[in-house]
């Protein structure tokens, strides 16, 4: 009986290592083909044949960042007309999955309360890229922002992929839903009205983070929409849909770009939350020159929509690797996006702007945690979000010396 046991573990052990050893051998042999630009080539690469199109978040000494404004004046009057001799408001908008529905929520209420401005310009990183094109175009898209955050669930964001689709595979899951949906959302008569505020001077900005470089990167979303490139509208739901790829779970996007030696290559671009949980502008951004050139009038104010808890509960972790992983996950990017906060206030009063800042008090609903994405919990939140800025509870002023007080109310 003993002899029994003994070989009958033996091939549960033989057997397991077996299969251990197909799957090893299948990660090797089936990794995506890809063709990745040479180190040496890859800070000089163009897209869709312009090199203006975006720039690097962060900076390097001797890189050369492209100017965002002309110094010639008519130029600046042509390009920038809009948003000149007038005052300025700016909107950045966090990262954080399903609590999206909190900034979709503060943004609709905005324009409920009659008060909402037209932003001069919006920035959007992860679930809040996503937001981005809708608050930049105004009211006239709430309900398509309200029906967004408030009626999809998991199954219209991803599918989950079998265990040796994802063994061959670059994630756990397969997001075509969501570039189905961004196909639909973000539609070509969308994209022509983002440039046509571009035009205008407004700017709309998006970041990812080129994983291959491992650095941020900025894109102008009215740019791109404006320069009449076949290829434009793709690239803008690529981004969008980079820039909310949480790296594993969802599939990178893999943008097309030209490199000098006349060979075309591939970038991966991920969650822009793996560089920033939320950014306004760089920190290297010459504001006081920007603000000389345009004519801003009167104080600008910057608006910053928070999309998570600055507080964290209390919720024992079970001893098991997934639920260590996602605990410590969840503990990274509450505590990055209030670097992030503090980052920006920084520079913001560097440059004399003024900063309201907006995030989910302790108070908000809970996330019953079934699935990435609960309609009814994104309702819930949406509606605290809306109700929040219709009682004036949900904007704060806040500066480096205010910023860490107050927080969990």
């Amino acid at each position: 009986m003993r002899l029994s046991r003994t070989m009958s573990r033996l091939h549960y052990s033989v057997r397991t290592a077996g299969l251990l050893a197909c799957c090893v051998l299948l990660v090797a042999c089936s990794a995506i083909l890809r063709n990745p630009v040479p180190a040496d080539q890859y800070a000089k690469v163009s897209v869709l044949g312009r090199q203006d199109l975006r720039n690097w978040g962060d900076h390097r000494p001797g890189e050369n960042q492209p100017s965002e404004l002309p110094d010639d004046p008519a130029t600046l009057q042509r390009d920038f007309g809009g948003i000149m001799h007038t005052e300025h408001t700016y909107l950045a908008i966090s990262g954080g999955g399903a609590d999206g529905a909190y900034g979709a929520g503060v943004l609709v209420g905005w324009s409920a309360l009659g008060t909402r401005p037209e932003f001069t310009m919006v920035t959007g990183v992860s679930t809040g890229a996503l937001t981005a094109p809708f608050a930049f175009l105004g009211q006239a898209y709430d309900d398509e922002l309200k029906m967004l955050y408030t009626t999809l669930d998991s199954k219209n964001i991803f599918f989950r992929r079998s265990v040796f689709s994802i063994l061959r595979g670059d994630s756990v899951t397969d997001n075509t839903p969501l570039m189905n949906m961004l196909n639909e959302y973000v539609s070509d008569e969308m994209i022509a009205e983002i440039a046509r505020e571009y035009r205008k001077g407004r700017i709309l900005n998006i970041e990812t983070t080129d994983l291959d470089a491992g650095r941020p990167v900025i894109w102008n979303i009215g740019r791109i929409a404006d320069s009449g490139q076949p290829g434009a509208a793709r690239l803008i739901r690529q981004i969008l849909l980079a820039s909310a790829s949480i790296p594993g779970v969802f599939p990178p996007a893999y943008i097309k770009v030209q490199a000098a030696d006349g060979n075309t290559y591939d970038e991966m671009h991920v969650d822009g939350g793996t560089s920033a949980q939320m950014f306004l502008y760089p920190t290297h951004t010459n504001f006081a020159r920007l603000r000389e050139q345009l004519d801003i009038k009167g104080t600008p104010t910057a608006y910053v929509i928070r999309n998570s808890r600055v507080q964290a509960d209390y919720k024992p972790v079970k001893a098991r690797l997934t639920n260590i992983a996602t605990r410590s996950v969840e503990s990274l990017i509450r505590t990055q996006g209030i670097g992030d906060a503090f980052r920006i206030a920084a520079t913001t009063q560097r440059d004399g702007i003024d900063l309201e800042l907006t995030w989910i008090p302790m108070d908000a609903p809970k996330d019953p945690g079934k699935e990435l994405f609960d309609p009814a919990y994104m309702s819930a939140l949406f509606d605290y979000g809306y109700q929040r800025v219709v009682d004036g509870t949900a904007w704060r002023n806040v500066d480096l010396t205010t910023l860490g007080t107050g927080a969990g109310r």
